[in-house]
């Protein structure tokens, strides 16, 4: 990921370590102990964000509010009207709830639907599969493809066995190291395997744990590569082909898929805010995204990161407090196609960008959050620490690095410090994309625990005097 650094004329960037001022210029002479001072003064107003969310009044309300809309709604793919209904819904919860400057800003994105789809096996023996077909594939003929299997474990073998490849069907049985290594093999699976002439690909789900589950997600086609049909299979039958056919067997499937794309459609972002005291043009973004796949309830993926940025306003609301920065939510469409929404909020926005003084996003599930993570310079990450230590009361203070989130990335990319939740992503990828993603799943306490972190730092970022120091 390439990253470039913002220069702010006049202003020196020192030592936060070394106790020497933080901004040398005519504004500010603050030192790094100075600043330790100011967050340590917020430890009252933390505990009292902590009480409500945890033990209060507010507490399970971010879990109630999730299961009111995703058991009314349901799933909400990009381009389908359930997410649409989902959009209009929150609009209108968060102008009840007594948010500020409540909006809708419009978006174009994609339009795909799944159809229906099966795969079978004929050879060596009858056994249906559980298939997902990945976003924006395209179908198969009405007759179906039925092909001969290749199965391969990386792109290195099927490189190998290309001259294999042709006219049959390319099934991968990578292992799952992590996600963003693994996920490599669904986004590009296809294509590759289009390269060396096969007729469709079926790609082992990239979960850290299956009991027959196939994950969803999207794919990509490339312009000079022929467009093949492609779906996700369980890590069980990924597993089993791979056995067979080391036995010597012959597999033949029968492979129907239904999927299309279609033009795309209007949706929107949804915005809410707690407007700034005394800096309302400097922001705090608070983010997750309210469209999900179509299979299960998107409780988890993102209804759970959504519905606590959205509890960390209310909460901050109930309070009464103001911060001298705006804080603002931000409920992305289509993010689950590549960070869509939120790449045409940032073209929108992007001439204000020095007045962000922090991007966040929670996307990694929202149960008992680990920590913090977080991208910028030592001398905010510093600042974090700081503001991290006022979690004591739940336990949860540390830092970690790589604050990266699809949509946030943008931001962070051209410079802006970004954060999100540390959380069990072994418990987040075994669910991740899949008919598991439900309400289920979710922990009302662990949803409290969340919400406070996120409210407690967002907060506090919000209101200190100077905005978080960049490169």
């Amino acid at each position: 990921m390439k990253f470039f650094l913002f220069t702010f004329v006049g202003v020196h960037l020192l030592s936060l370590n070394s106790g020497k001022a933080i901004y040398k210029n005519d504004i500010s002479q603050r030192t790094f102990q100075e600043i330790k001072e100011e967050i340590a003064h917020y430890g009252d107003v933390a505990k009292a964000i902590i009480n409500l969310a945890v033990y209060g009044k507010a507490q399970n309300r971010s879990y109630e509010r999730l299961a009111l809309l995703v058991d009314t709604v349901g799933p909400r793919l990009s381009g389908s009207k359930s997410l649409e209904k989902a959009i209009q819904i929150m609009y209108q919860n968060l102008k009840e709830d007594g948010l500020e400057n409540v909006h809708l800003e419009p978006v174009k994105i994609p339009h795909w639907e799944r159809g229906e789809e099966s795969a079978v096996m004929l050879e060596p023996r009858m056994h249906k599969m559980a298939i997902l077909g990945l976003g924006s594939s395209i179908g198969t003929p009405p007759e179906g493809i039925t092909a001969e299997v290749l199965v391969v474990t990386s792109f290195d073998e099927l490189q190998r066995r290309a001259p294999e490849a042709r006219g049959k069907i390319v099934v991968y049985n990578q292992s799952y190291n992590n996600y963003s290594r693994t996920v490599q093999y669904r986004v590009h699976g296809a294509v590759e395997a289009a390269k060396a002439g096969a007729l469709a690909s079926l790609i082992r789900s990239v979960a850290s744990f299956s009991i027959y589950s196939p994950h969803t997600g999207v794919q990509e086609y490339q312009d000079d590569v022929p467009k093949i049909p492609t779906a996700c299979i369980t890590v069980e039958d990924a597993e089993m082909m791979s056995r067979m056919v080391s036995h010597g067997s012959r597999i033949v499937i029968q492979l129907k898929m239904g999927a299309k794309n279609y033009p795309d459609v209007d949706s929107f972002n949804t915005v809410a805010e707690v407007i700034g005291s005394k800096y309302p043009e400097q922001v705090v973004l608070v983010s997750g995204h309210l469209d999900s796949w179509d299979v299960g309830q998107g409780a988890m993926d993102d209804g759970g990161g959504a519905f606590i940025s959205w509890e960390a306003l209310s909460l901050i609301k109930d309070l009464g407090l103001h911060p001298k920065r705006t804080l603002r939510l931000v409920l992305w469409t289509a993010e689950e196609q590549g960070g869509v929404g939120a790449f045409q909020y940032y073209q929108l926005h992007k001439t204000n960008i020095s007045k962000y003084s922090l991007v966040m996003e929670s996307d990694s599930g929202a149960f008992l959050p680990s920590g913090l993570q977080f991208t910028g310079s030592e001398k905010a990450r510093a600042i974090m620490k700081e503001v991290m230590n006022l979690l004591q009361p739940i336990n949860i203070t540390q830092v970690f690095s790589a604050g990266e989130g699809t949509d946030i990335n943008f931001w962070i990319q051209a410079g802006v410090p970004g954060a999100s939740l540390l959380d069990d992503l072994y418990k987040y990828f075994s669910f991740h994309h899949s008919h598991g993603d439900t309400m289920t799943i979710m922990d009302p306490k662990q949803m409290n625990v969340a919400a406070a972190l996120w409210a407690v730092v967002s907060y506090v970022i919000a209101d200190l005097e100077e905005m978080l120091p960049r490169s």
